[in-house]
């Protein structure tokens, strides 16, 4: 957009603000509220998203930009949900269900109405176990814990009568679909309903949502884009690329963005031409993307909010796990390489699961919707392939559905089917990762169709 469009945009957008905060002023509907705290991690802890082997773990040595918890509270009525972006690789299970729990004991929100999403950051801590790609520090996660509940307080606290625009932009250089190694995968501006997993796809767009508060309350935006937050591998902590856009769109806009992460499985930030994604272009992609989205985001009328879950059982495949195990039995010295990652690992890895109940044939998962009038929001736990989370939107009641992983909990890559069949990173090496069981080749389209199905449950 050339700089008379966007200031005229702009000041066309701050037209419709009035007109929205005078009508937000005096309605009775949508309320938002945010809070947010530093989470910026000490000196000296192990950070993690990068194999380190025991003796030569990555860790805090500087801080590139401050780290934070962020908490969007919306209320519709008596429903009351709770929106966590935190600048972290990965959150547990068990870290969530605490978060939930102390929340909800504070601010009345029911705790399966807050959800609690890494942002997937390889420049910070995990409080999730992975094996030898980042250690824990429970002080730390005690820290990260408390100052997320209070960030959720003060987001409740900070409520105030608001309308929501929606804006939606594509972002081409923004990231790239890092199985493809010749030629570019598929991309959104394609899929339809003949698309399958058959192929590779990478999801360009980015949506924003922009709430238009009441009084002198400040407007909030969250925004949602599928590209791992990988660009930095050295030992500065901070927030990788989402930081340094929300930098940029704070000087430009005056406003804070936050970031929620979408399907990342085979998706990298950057054009490609860096595998990992080189940071000035990713920020020079994303960046003029929101600041389009956020200028010309239009009003939506909301009439509900509403939220249900689902429990869903990933399924484990104990066969190919029983092959590994044999595998290290019967010649430890060929497990040293390739999908064993080196020897260390592969011994680590087999202490381990050698005496795995193999009775546990799934992993139970909860899988989460909410509708905001003609917007939903599909969140889920793992890192899922590009097609699968353009499946959800397509099949989801409501076209502009932001599908969120790395949320309340995190389980690891859930791959396509091609994956399991040529060995790939994601399908092999990952769940040795984060000591689980390989899932069954089609785990991702059981999921697909069980968060389609919530999708149309929630919107009824």
């Amino acid at each position: 957009m050339q700089r008379r469009q966007f200031l005229s945009a702009v000041v066309g957008g701050m037209a419709v603000l009035g007109t929205a905060r005078a009508r937000a002023a005096t309605s009775g509907g949508l309320r938002a509220g945010e809070g947010v705290a530093d989470i910026t991690p000490p000196l000296g802890i192990e950070l993690a998203g990068f194999h380190k082997p025991i003796g030569q773990e990555r860790r805090v040595k500087g801080i590139r930009q401050a780290a934070e918890t962020r908490a969007l509270v919306l209320t519709y009525g008596a429903t009351q949900v709770a929106i966590c972006s935190l600048d972290v690789l990965g959150t547990s299970d068990e870290m969530t269900r605490r978060i939930q729990k102390a929340a909800a004991e504070r601010t009345g929100i029911p705790a399966e109405n807050i959800h609690v999403v890494a942002t997937h950051d390889h420049s910070m801590p995990t409080f999730k176990k992975i094996r030898q790609w980042g250690g824990m520090s429970p002080e730390f996660m005690a820290t990260v814990e408390q100052r997320t509940v209070e960030a959720i307080v003060a987001a409740q606290a900070d409520l105030a009568p608001a309308e929501l625009s929606l804006g939606k932009c594509r972002a081409p250089g923004g990231s790239h679909n890092r199985t493809v190694k010749q030629g570019v995968a598929r991309t959104d501006t394609e899929f339809g309903p003949q698309s399958t997993d058959d192929e590779r796809w990478l999801d360009t767009m980015l949506h924003a949502l922009v709430f238009r508060r009441a009084g002198k309350k400040p407007d909030l935006v969250w925004y949602h884009f599928s590209a791992h937050a990988v660009c930095y591998a050295d030992e500065q902590a901070g927030p990788d690329w989402p930081g340094e856009v929300a930098r940029e769109i704070r000087k430009e806009l005056g406003l804070r963005p936050s970031f929620l992460q979408g399907h990342i499985g085979d998706v990298n930030p950057g054009d490609g031409s860096d595998w990992r994604g080189e940071i000035r272009q990713t920020v020079a992609a994303i960046t003029p993307a929101l600041r389009q989205a956020i200028a010309e985001a239009g009003p939506q009328r909301v009439d509900c909010l509403r939220t249900r879950g689902t429990p869903f059982n990933v399924p484990f495949d104990m066969e190919r796990f029983e092959q590994w195990v044999d595998e290290y039995r019967c010649d430890p010295s060929k497990c040293k390489s390739g999908p064993w990652v080196d020897a260390g690992f592969a011994a680590d890895w087999y202490r381990g699961n050698e005496r795995r109940d193999r009775s546990v044939k799934h992993l139970p998962i909860t899988l989460s919707a909410i509708q905001l009038g003609p917007v939903g929001m599909l969140f889920h736990p793992g890192e899922l392939y590009s097609y699968y989370g353009l499946a959800i939107r397509r099949g989801s009641p409501l076209s502009d559905t932001l599908v969120v992983g790395c949320a309340d909990g995190s389980i690891g890559y859930l791959p396509d089917p091609t994956a399991y069949r040529l060995g790939e990173y994601s399908a092999i090496v990952v769940p040795k990762i984060v000591d689980l069981p390989p899932y069954q080749p089609t785990a991702a389209r059981d999921l697909t169709a069980a968060a389609i199905a919530l999708m149309k449950q929630t919107v009824g």
